[in-house]
């Protein structure tokens, strides 16, 4: 991964310079907002950040830091330190204890680096794969207020929150995926070997076939004699679909379409809307500046379309309008969340409210995964009828019209 130089400035105003790992300059600049810098110029640089590696690092079958990793790690800590351990003691005693390899390395870098002089939030700066934006900023409010192991465990229920998500999604959608992909084989099968074997029979009937039973037998010879073709497209279309939402573009039209999605639209929306409003709850909760909060909350939202209009409140915020009138002006907050949002604004219990608003729609949520199978199987069951009336049109018709002729003989 690059490095790049950076200057800033931090709280009290002195100049901070280093040099830190990211993809891009942009992603470079967040680790360094969210660590409570402001950058006033970063460049690339062929400076090493830690340790200097030699020779070809083959990642191919390199074990990764998995996301149950640093939900273990957020709990862990925060008993480690709620119990008078040291942060370097207990950062030895969970590298010693870590199954996996790469948190392993991760925390003995960690180490190393608060050896070293820095801050644990730059520590793990220095590893943006595993720990976000948003980590990292509640690690550095941490750092600041002194309570680091209540921002670990509130970290540990943030991250829970976010697998139990993942995890019902998985859960829904395994059924319906399973019955797509058996009519998607059951189709190419069909096309194959199925009305390949009734059109020699056909041929050999002498007379017209019926409209429906034609397009059956032109769409099977297409596929029969295009099938490569046909692969080769739908792989492209899918890597294609890839690099497009590789783009910021992209990204952006993707996720503000899924929104709209029939059934499940419903669902992404009020679980971004739950995440919206966790996060929010969490860093004000934890003394972030609601400038500050809002930013890191954009980052953890997972959608392009919604972060952009928590950027937008951001910039409102920062121009003195409220809370509320920036969300209003937003237009992608259920009349709900307006209602707790106004609530908390007026009361000065905004936190309260948000949380709230982050277990109802959860609750919310794992209702509508849990009942998800059950709103699909309709949608299924007509569009598996369609393609059973489709393919018994196209088949039985002129055995139908051939069994009237042999009648009037």
């Amino acid at each position: 991964m690059p490095s790049f130089a950076y200057r800033g400035r931090n709280d009290a105003g002195d100049i901070v310079q280093g040099v830190m790992e990211g993809a891009t300059a942009g992603a470079v600049a967040d680790l360094i907002v969210g660590s409570g810098v402001t950058p006033m110029e970063i460049k690339p640089t062929t400076a090493s950040t830690g340790k200097a590696g030699s020779g070809i690092d083959l990642q191919l079958f390199k074990q990764q830091v998995e996301h149950m990793d640093v939900l273990l790690f957020s709990r862990q800590i925060h008993t480690l330190l709620r119990a008078g351990v040291p942060i370097m003691r207990a950062l030895a005693g969970l590298q010693e204890s870590s199954t996996n390899s790469a948190m392993r390395d991760v925390l003995q870098d960690v180490r190393e680096s608060l050896d070293s002089g820095r801050e644990l939030s730059l520590s793990l700066a220095r590893h943006p794969k595993v720990f976000s934006p948003f980590y990292l900023s509640m690690v550095r409010v941490g750092e600041m207020t002194g309570r680091l192991e209540e921002v670990f465990i509130r970290l540990f229920d943030h991250l829970a929150f976010e697998r139990f998500m993942q995890e019902q999604v998985k859960s829904a959608l395994r059924y319906p995926s399973f019955v797509v992909a058996a009519m998607g084989i059951a189709i190419v099968i069909v096309n194959i070997f199925v009305i390949p074997a009734f059109a020699n029979v056909f041929k050999g009937l002498g007379a017209e076939l019926p409209l429906m039973t034609r397009l059956l037998i032109g769409f099977s010879d297409f596929m029969v004699n295009w099938w490569h073709a046909m692969l080769v497209g739908v792989i492209g279309a899918f890597f294609g679909f890839k690099a497009w939402l590789g783009t910021s573009s992209g990204r952006y039209t993707w996720d503000r379409y899924k929104l709209k999605i029939p059934i499940a639209g419903k669902i992404i929306r009020k679980a971004t809307l739950a995440r919206f409003a966790a996060s929010f709850a969490l860093a004000s909760r934890s003394g972030v500046p609601i400038i500050q909060a809002l930013t890191n909350v954009a980052e953890t939202v997972d959608n392009a379309y919604i972060s952009d209009k928590v950027e937008k409140m951001r910039d409102g915020v920062e121009r003195g309008e409220s809370i509320l009138r920036t969300s209003i002006s937003a237009g992608v907050f259920t009349p709900v969340v307006l209602q707790m949002i106004a609530v908390g604004e007026e009361s000065g219990a905004l936190d309260d409210m948000m949380k709230e608003v982050a277990d109802m729609y959860q609750s919310e949520v794992e209702y509508e995964l849990k009942t998800l199978a059950q709103q699909i199987e309709p949608i299924l069951i007509i569009a598996l009828g369609i393609m059973v009336l489709i393919l018994a049109l196209g088949i039985f018709l002129p055995l139908w019209d051939l069994g009237k002729v042999s009648l009037r003989k």
